[in-house]
């Protein structure tokens, strides 16, 4: 009987059948937060324009939403993205909702989700 003991904690030592924290990825960030929209603003049928969006936790490869929609976004730093918006998201007066999602993790923690920040409204005046 002791051998068989001794035998199951050794297997369970090394990680056979069971889980291991071996392995590599990525822990998904922490929630980013949206301090400013620059410009908060613009008229309907105006030009295409470059959103600057200030706050906090940002991180590369972290992604501008527009109405529920990706948008093209380069990373500046932590407090900052931008985000290409282009003449026909603001064709019409409206009121935008605008979030950031940072990534989620990869590798062993791919399960971790992506976080998505607080909602700021772009308002597209008549």
């Amino acid at each position: 009987m002791r051998k068989i003991w001794v035998l199951l904690l050794a297997i369970n030592a090394i990680g056979c059948g069971g889980y291991s924290s071996k392995g590599s990825g990525t822990m998904a960030a922490a929630a980013p937060t949206i301090t400013q929209l620059m410009p908060n603003s613009a008229t309907a049928g105006g030009p295409a324009f470059t959103l600057t969006v200030n706050g906090s936790n940002f991180v590369n490869s972290a992604t501008v939403y527009w109405n529920g929609v990706t948008r093209s976004t380069t990373f500046v730093s932590g407090a900052q993205v931008t985000a290409a918006i282009l003449a026909s998201d603001i064709a019409t007066a409206s009121t935008v909702p605008v979030y950031v999602k940072n990534p989620g993790g990869t590798g062993i923690y791919m399960n971790q989700g992506g976080q998505n920040s607080n909602t700021m409204n772009f308002t597209v005046t008549p």
